[in-house]
C-alpha cells in the first residue's frame, strides 16, 4: 500500500510540474507571440475568409501586429523577385489590393490589469495616420494559450464598457 502511494504521489508531482504553470500577472502572461485565430463581429468582408496574422508582445514593453486577409487577393503576374515583391511591375490595382488585406503595425504596449485592457501605442505602421495613435483593447485569457482582445473604441473613438464590444480577435500562443 505504501508503495502505491508512493508512486501515485510521484504521478502527482511529474503531471504538474510538466504542465504549463498558470500566469496570474497578465502582463507577464501576455507576452509571447500569438497566432491569429479568429476575427468575429468587424465589418462584413473584413477578415472573415481565413484571415491570418501574428501579434508579438515582448517583454521590453514593445509589441508588433500584422493581420492579412486572402479572399480577394491574387498573386502577381510579375512573380519571382525580391523587388517585384514589393511592387516593383505591379499595377495599380495590384498593389491597391495588397494595401487593402493587410494590417501591420508596432509600438509600445501597456497592461492595465485592473480594468482588464492593454493598449498598444501604435509608434508607425502601414496606415501612416495611426502613427501616434492608441488601440485600446480588452483582454481575457482562456488557459494559458489563448488571448482574447476585443476592440474597445466605439464612434469617434469613445470607450466602449466591455459589455457592448461586438469585435473580438481570438489568438493562440505560437510554442
Amino acid at each position: 500500500m505504501r508503495r502505491l502511494t508512493t508512486f501515485a504521489l510521484i504521478l502527482l508531482f511529474l503531471a504538474s510540474a510538466s504542465a504549463t504553470p498558470k500566469q496570474d500577472n497578465p502582463a507577464k502572461q501576455i507576452i509571447g507571440t500569438w497566432r491569429l485565430v479568429s476575427f468575429e463581429g468587424g465589418p462584413p468582408g473584413l477578415y472573415d475568409d481565413h484571415p491570418r496574422g501574428i501579434i508579438m508582445y515582448e517583454p521590453s514593453g514593445w509589441m508588433a501586429a500584422q493581420l492579412a486577409r486572402h479572399r480577394d487577393q491574387k498573386p502577381s503576374a510579375q512573380n519571382g523577385s525580391y523587388g517585384q515583391a514589393l511592387g516593383v511591375g505591379r499595377t495599380l490595382e495590384e498593389k491597391a489590393a495588397a494595401f487593402d488585406s493587410y494590417v501591420a503595425y508596432y509600438g509600445t504596449y501597456e497592461v492595465d490589469a485592473k480594468k482588464g485592457i492593454v493598449t498598444h501605442h501604435m509608434e508607425d505602421g502601414l496606415i501612416p495616420n495611426l502613427r501616434g495613435a492608441n488601440n485600446v483593447r480588452y483582454f481575457e485569457f482562456q488557459g494559458n494559450d489563448r488571448l482574447v482582445l476585443f476592440v474597445a473604441e466605439g464612434p469617434g473613438g469613445n470607450l466602449l464598457p466591455r459589455k457592448d464590444t461586438t469585435v473580438k480577435v481570438v489568438w493562440e500562443r505560437i510554442k
